[in-house]
């Protein structure tokens, strides 16, 4: 595995024991207790105060991510679906493989060269997690400090402004049929800080006919020039060819496919289709959930 190593700042936020307690984790008498510990044992703070009982390893974890400005929700913020699972646990086994994902995807396509901060999030079928993948990634691409968008192109079945309990009633559809202006259809995420989400927008009669116009190529130029990363949703392969006019406007796609799910001549299809648009298809996903 590839592993990024990121810049620690040389001087961290407030200290460990003082996040608890400001966050309501720990009292400032329990506090004494874990540094009478500390001291005692020589060990750190954190360790002294899991020994105790008094917080948890988590809490540790979620205290360490203040400090260095490392943005997440709160398990009661309901401001964002739950499926959003980098926002929430940033420290759990499938976020740690989501950015072993941006890590490879860094590598392989995103970069600071102009036409090369886009990304298609692709698959053959409904129901295989495409809208899953693309919301999180767009996630761990904004804690790196990146600016994104994530842009739900799905203007059949659009899935982004659920996952973010966004309203629907501008979005992606009004933009191009010349509704609103673009800035009026983006949301900043709170708390995300360098996450922005455009969704769908209502769903229209001619998804197809919108996405084939001059306006779609003339927008996705205009919120690259203005984002470090820009993650796009799509529709299902097998139900329309809306994902080709989107996948040949990013450049490059990303297929994703769900185990025991998705039929090998179907990726196979959708590659095929794909890097005859030329296409890059910088990789595949296998989504064991």
């Amino acid at each position: 595995m590839n592993l990024m190593i990121q810049k620690i700042p040389a001087e961290p936020g407030p200290s460990i024991g003082a996040i608890l307690i400001d966050s309501g984790r720990l009292t400032r008498e329990a506090a004494e207790l874990v540094v009478d510990r500390q001291k005692a044992e020589g060990i750190r703070f954190g360790a002294a105060g899991v020994a105790l009982g008094l917080f948890c390893e988590e809490d540790i974890q979620r205290a360490l991510a203040r400090q260095y400005d490392y943005p997440f929700l709160v398990p009661s913020d309901d401001s964002v679906s739950e499926e959003v699972v980098a926002a929430f646990r940033p420290f759990s086994p499938i976020v740690e493989q989501l950015r072993a994902l941006r890590s490879q995807l860094m590598m392989r396509w995103l970069d600071a060269r102009p036409g090369r901060r886009t990304l298609a999030v692709v698959s053959p079928d409904t129901g295989e997690g495409r809208s899953f993948i693309a919301a999180n990634l767009a996630v761990v691409f904004s804690q790196l400090g990146q600016r994104t968008l994530l842009v739900d192109a799905d203007l059949r079945r659009p899935r982004q402004h659920g996952l973010f309990r966004l309203p629907n009633r501008h979005g992606l559809s009004s933009v191009l049929a010349g509704r609103v202006d673009v800035a009026e259809a983006i949301t900043r995420i709170p708390g995300m800080i360098d996450l922005s989400v455009l969704p769908a927008g209502a769903v229209p009669p001619n998804p197809q006919e919108l996405l084939c116009r001059p306006q779609f190529a003339d927008l996705m130029a205009g919120l690259q020039a203005q984002h470090e990363v820009v993650i796009i949703d799509t529709p299902a392969a097998g139900e329309s060819a809306d994902y080709q006019f989107v996948a040949a406007q990013s450049g490059a796609a990303l297929v994703v496919a769900r185990r025991d799910v998705s039929l090998v001549r179907n990726i196979e299809s959708l590659v095929s289709s794909l890097q005859q648009g030329n296409v890059s298809v910088v990789g595949t996903v296998l989504n064991n959930g």
